[in-house]
């Protein structure tokens, strides 16, 4: 994937965006000798609001500034009165831009995260957590976004993928380039997952994929390689 990625920097610009810091991307894109950021264009952590440009960061937004403290400490302390409650690890990971819950805990193995992903879509563990949190915290503007195989996304809403489509709209201010066709692709394309608001953005071309694989093949595709 890399490989081919490298060939299409050649003829268009690329980037990646998702819900995770910029050190778990490192860990899931990256090489232990080549830093993620150094591998694409646009690199969007936490769906931009951690965003890099051509290897330099850029201006960054704070999930707890904008909710307050006090909201802050209710959401997170019901959170964790709700995973009290699940017979299995569980983790809640405060990231720059979101919160990001885990059942299951974010440090399961491989095997532990497919075992979890079938027991998730036979039991609805998640979405039964979000309609809790939705029933709470009506009026906090907030977004619940399951993604991934084992978690899901607490943000404010209109902090989802699609924040990172501005960074690209700036561009033409910064070096005259105007990115008038965007190509996205991912996996949780359906409404509730964290692919949906972007995917049907009328500001990109969405692309639902199963897999690598198959991405790999659209993109030969489209850029004749």
């Amino acid at each position: 994937m890399l490989q081919l990625l490298s060939a299409i920097r050649h003829k268009c610009a690329i980037g990646f965006v998702g819900g995770s810091d910029l050190v778990k991307q490192q860990e899931q894109l990256g090489t232990p000798q080549i830093p993620v950021t150094a591998l694409f264009d646009f690199c969007f952590a936490e769906n931009g609001l951690t965003a890099y440009r051509l290897g330099e960061q850029l201006a960054s937004q704070s999930f707890v500034g904008w909710l307050g403290e006090d909201r802050y400490k209710k959401l997170v302390n019901f959170v964790l009165r709700y995973l009290a409650d699940v017979e299995c690890p569980r983790d809640v990971h405060d990231r720059n831009g979101m919160i990001n819950i885990s059942p299951v805990g974010r440090n399961a193995s491989v095997q532990e995260r497919h075992d979890y992903e079938k027991y998730d879509a036979q039991h609805q563990i998640r979405s039964k957590f979000v309609a809790a949190l939705k029933e709470q915290f009506p009026d906090y503007g907030l977004t619940f976004s399951i993604g991934g195989q084992i978690s899901f996304d607490v943000f404010p809403t209109g902090w989802d993928k699609t924040y990172c489509l501005q960074h690209l709209a700036t561009e033409k201010n910064i070096s005259g380039v105007d990115y008038t066709t965007i190509h996205f692709f991912g996996d949780k394309a359906y409404q509730g997952g964290n692919d949906y608001e972007i995917y049907e953005d009328k500001r990109t071309e969405g692309h639902k994929v199963k897999n690598p694989e198959e991405t790999m093949a659209i993109l030969k595709e489209l850029f004749g390689l």
